[in-house]
């Protein structure tokens, strides 16, 4: 690339990295409080709770990188277009490409790195996230031993904790087991926590006193101890395989199980869900080069403020949003017929090869005088309301 091309490049890379940031920070920010109850309710560890929240970024990031890069491209072009930069190209002679090639280049490592996620990290995240969430939602104290609460459990089997701090370890033990016909036992304990070892899982108590009753006699014996392991293997439960869904399975998978439904297919229901989400990660890709040219369409031509350019930016992003919606709606049919799953493809690729009709044919994408009249007028009325209450009357 040239140097100008190289300049315009820097740019809208730097403000797509930025954008993406911001937008899965806030989108992370919000899926990790949904998953709070893990710690507050379920009393995982908080690096558990990171590790699950984490591991859902890279769908995250599919979702939000198509419009971190129109976001970008919208921003960059403006800025060149509000320094006279590309008044400064266009009067020099030089091509539409020009402007364009870095764009496409951008939007080509954007869709590269979709498609790696997409098809490949995305689907092995989300299968370790549910993994995770299985692990948790079976775990015993995890679910059922509360602070401050009485549980009992099997038959004559009572457990309590005064509290539970944040790696996970538990304050103020009282276990009452009764399970045994002819002897009772209570165990009281200042900490404990839970430990896999040697294949089970062990309550480890730490300072405290074992006392036993026999039920016959009413005799009693107390055993103090500095540790004590208590087993809880035939507590927890066995049943912990996971149940995947269509998009925590490899891409391979989707493709055997497509392969091997055929014509005998005995459950359309389920192999239309693994015919559009295999289709969905293929065609996910071509998004970002639908919106680099929308947005190049709209914006890429230098104009002056009187030709509507904030109505071609309202523009952009309405059509942007028109894609992705008939993308998902295309995702939706191919569900349920393989007719949708063409309409997958045809929703981006219309964009790009319209697009670069437009650019290889040196047309315009103009706004519509009636829209561009409505953006002038909005544009006066925004100005007098900020020169009425913004300060326009200080010398």
């Amino acid at each position: 690339m040239r140097l100008i091309e190289r300049y315009i490049f820097r740019r809208a890379a730097g403000g797509f990295v930025l954008t993406l940031g911001a937008l899965v920070g806030v989108v992370w920010v919000t899926q990790a409080l949904r998953q709070m109850n893990i710690v507050t309710a379920k009393g995982a560890a908080l690096l558990i709770f990171l590790k699950i929240t984490l591991l859902a970024l890279p769908f995250l990031m599919i979702v939000v990188a198509p419009f971190a890069l129109l976001i970008a491209l919208v921003q960059t072009l403006s800025a060149l277009n509000a320094e006279s930069e590309l008044v400064v190209l266009n009067a020099s002679g030089a091509s539409r490409f020009v402007v364009l090639r870095p764009l496409m280049v951008l939007a080509v490592l954007v869709a590269t790195a979709m498609a790696l996620l997409s098809t490949t990290v995305s689907p092995a995240a989300l299968r370790t996230l549910r993994e995770e969430l299985t692990r948790v939602n079976v775990d015993l104290v995890a679910n059922i031993v509360q602070p401050g609460r009485f549980v009992a459990l099997e038959g004559g089997l009572t457990f309590h904790i005064r509290d539970r701090a944040g790696d996970g370890s538990l304050g103020g033990l009282f276990i009452d087991d009764r399970r045994d016909p002819e002897i009772a036992f209570t165990y009281i304990a200042e900490k404990a926590a839970i430990v896999e070892m040697f294949g089970k899982t062990l309550l480890v108590m730490q300072d405290g006193v074992i006392q036993r009753r026999a039920n016959k006699d009413g005799s009693l014996s107390l055993i103090d101890f500095q540790s004590y392991a208590f087993d809880l293997s035939n507590l927890t439960s066995q049943s912990t395989a996971p149940t995947f869904r269509p998009s925590e399975r490899p891409t391979e998978e989707l493709w055997a199980r497509l392969a091997a439904a055929g014509d005998d297919d005995r459950n359309p229901r389920e192999t239309g869900r693994f015919r559009a989400e295999l289709h969905d990660r293929l065609s996910q890709p071509l998004l970002p080069l639908a919106f680099a040219l929308v947005a190049f369409l709209a914006l890429g031509d230098p104009r002056t403020t009187r030709q509507g350019r904030g109505m071609a930016v309202v523009g952009t992003i309405v059509a942007a949003a028109v894609l992705r919606g008939g993308h998902f709606a295309a995702s939706s049919a191919a569900a349920t017929s393989f007719a949708g799953v063409p309409a997958l493809y045809a929703v981006s690729l219309v964009a790009v090869i319209g697009g670069l009709f437009v650019v290889v044919t040196d047309r315009t994408v103009s706004v519509p005088r009636p829209l561009e009249w409505l953006g002038e007028r909005v544009a006066e009325l925004w100005t007098a309301v900020t020169r009425r209450f913004g300060g326009g009357g200080v010398a």
